[in-house]
């Protein structure tokens, strides 16, 4: 039970945590601390709830770890090279916190934040952060809400929207890290379908080096579902990363991006989203982060699937996606849908 400090977020008000549930029995748990996704409880046919998100014991453990555990990142998602981009011509430098790069939006990225809950019922939260002009160096004001809404059919859909003055890349995503299997063991014993045929090549620090690349006759060839444990680190692109650590271009936004399966075929997570790429991270530097059970995960216990803009966007206007640029006047939108289905 938190007491003292603990029991307050870091502006010294109380963590604010929201449930929803459906009539199936799921329940879903958020906190408004970084809009972060904590807890998904999904009913079994045996009987049985499972957990399907990694998370930690109480809020304020998030405060202690650097996973991204459930959290909405931006102002820009994923790595920017050299943490800069450019402005109409002039080079504007921004907060980096990974080296010289700038990962997740900075060191004070919206993960950590307080978002102002606007609304929530029994099955939708919608959050709200203002980003003022300058925040970790990007141009103009961002408004941004992103709602989470938990359908009769076990569907978490994340819509996300945002409004600039001023122009500037936008790439909103959630960081959950799924484990379907009963005991959160090893998630590369998961098995997983990606619905893409080419992948980024990145260097060690992720950042892209490279042009986009066939998965065919790769490791990376997930078309047809595979364990991710069949062919890792067999090559020299997952061993710069220790493991997948990727962006997949998706081949359709008709098709699922997405289809990972527990060890025991038990608990099936299908994706939808409308963004142009999908992260595949195998929670290559999981381990020490705080666990929800007693303890620390170790290093591949989860999986991130990430729906956003390929990284480096804002530096690479020839790749095959819609441009993540942001102008006054328009907005940002892109929603994704995450379906659990006890098998």
């Amino acid at each position: 039970m938190l007491t003292g400090t603990e029991a307050l977020a870091p502006d010294g008000q109380p963590w604010r945590i929201t449930t929803l549930r459906n009539a199936a029995g799921m329940v879903v748990t958020f906190m408004d601390w970084g809009a972060t996704w904590l807890s998904a409880r999904v009913p079994m046919k045996d009987g049985t709830v499972r957990e399907a998100l990694l998370g930690c014991a109480t809020p304020s453990d998030y405060l202690h770890q650097t996973a991204y555990l459930g959290a909405t990142v931006g102002r820009y998602a994923n790595r920017i090279a050299q943490a800069r981009i450019s402005v109409n011509g002039a080079t504007v430098q921004l907060a980096a916190n990974q080296g010289e790069h700038q990962l997740h939006g900075g060191p004070e990225g919206f993960n950590a934040r307080r978002w102002q809950i606007l609304s929530q019922s029994a099955q939708e939260v919608v959050y709200q952060l203002d980003s003022p002009a300058g925040d970790q160096g990007f141009p103009g004001r961002l408004l941004a809400t992103v709602t989470y809404s938990l359908a009769e059919d076990n569907t978490l859909s994340i819509a996300y929207h945002a409004t600039v003055d001023e122009a500037c890349p936008v790439n909103l995503t959630n960081h959950a890290y799924f484990n379907l299997d009963a005991e959160h063991g090893d998630a590369r014993q998961h098995t997983l379908r990606l619905n893409a045929d080419r992948y980024l090549p990145v260097d060690s620090d992720g950042i892209p080096g490279a042009a986009l690349k066939s998965v065919a006759n790769t490791s990376f060839d997930f078309r047809q579902p595979k364990r991710v444990a069949q062919n890792f680190l067999q090559d020299d692109d997952q061993r710069a990363v220790k493991g997948y650590d990727h962006a997949f271009l998706l081949s359709s936004r008709e098709q699922p991006a997405a289809e990972l399966c527990s060890a025991d075929g038990k608990l099936k997570l299908t994706v939808f989203t409308e963004a142009p790429a999908l992260q595949f991270y195998s929670g290559n530097y999981l381990a020490g982060t705080p666990a929800r059970e007693q303890g620390v995960y170790t290093a591949f216990q989860g999986i991130a699937l990430e729906s956003e803009f390929l990284p480096d966007s804002p530096n690479h206007p020839e790749w095959p996606q819609p441009t993540c640029w942001l102008g006054p006047g328009e907005s940002f939108q892109s929603v994704t849908r995450y379906c659990l289905t006890a098998v």
